[in-house]
């Protein structure tokens, strides 16, 4: 099947899967004209969040969506927010990737610099793609797209600024892309849609022998246990995901130390 302009076959998946399309830019405003610096085209892309380009001048994308998720979750521990900040985009480009691919068979370039967000936003991350261009939807096309134009350098970023282990953010990624195709497996058992279920079972397969997921976790069908921690247990209230390494709260989380 075919990409079409508003990639509207992942609206069924649900509010992880959409990836709602913008037409090219509008040309600038004459410099007499106030812009009213609203509109999705407004928004930063992910390659100048992945840069710390601000293109307020101010503030960059990515420190604002780190602060917006640790405000959320009421955790002072920019670290903390930024592995989980980290692991929602996560899943959302890897939703958008693997659901094109099994759908249509194709995927819509996913570059970061075709991509808007709204690092301000909700959950799931508010994502706008700016012109629909087609791509194979292999699984070395999704690994591409998803692990070396977004993963790594919003990884890279993280790094530098938050000091994230990196094996914690790529086990964050092998979690989201686990738990991505279990979401596309029960949609397509409940829709009847047995050719979907072996699509995203053997894409699924054939990037977890990625060099940077093969190490991330066991999975046995579509269940999957990490190797590494989010860090969602220090979030207060928090507890361990259904997917840790952990089997029991550490002392030094806030849940562990007050009960």
């Amino acid at each position: 099947m075919d990409l079409d302009p508003d990639l509207a076959a992942l609206r069924s998946l649900g509010g992880f899967f959409v990836l709602r399309t913008l037409p090219p830019p509008p040309p600038p405003p004459p410099p007499a004209a106030a812009a009213d610096g609203t509109g999705p085209h407004r928004l930063p892309t992910l390659a100048e969040a992945y840069d710390g380009v601000a293109p307020d001048g101010r503030h960059d994308a990515l420190t604002l969506r780190v602060a917006t998720v640790g405000a959320r979750l009421g955790t002072a521990e920019p670290r903390v927010a930024a592995s989980l900040a980290q692991q929602g985009l996560a899943a959302r480009l890897w939703s958008a990737a693997l659901g094109c691919a099994v759908l249509y068979g194709r995927l819509p370039s996913l570059d970061p610099g075709l991509l808007r967000w709204d690092p301000l936003a909700s959950a799931p991350d508010d994502l706008w793609l700016t012109g629909v261009r087609t791509l194979p939807g292999d699984a070395d096309a999704v690994a591409a797209a998803v692990l070396d134009a977004h993963l790594e350098p919003l990884g890279a970023a993280l790094r530098a600024r938050y000091g994230v282990a990196a094996g914690l953010l790529r086990g964050n990624a092998g979690s989201a892309l686990a738990a991505t195709a279990r979401e596309l497996a029960r949609w397509a058992r409940a829709h009847g849609r047995t050719d979907a279920v072996e699509r995203a079972r053997a894409l699924t397969g054939e990037l977890f022998t990625h060099p940077l997921l093969r190490a991330t976790g066991a999975r046995a069908g579509t269940a999957f246990r990490r190797h590494s921690c989010c860090l969602y247990y220090r979030v207060p209230g928090g507890g361990l995901c259904g997917d840790c390494c952990l089997t029991r709260l550490p002392r030094s989380s806030p849940r562990a130390a007050s009960g």
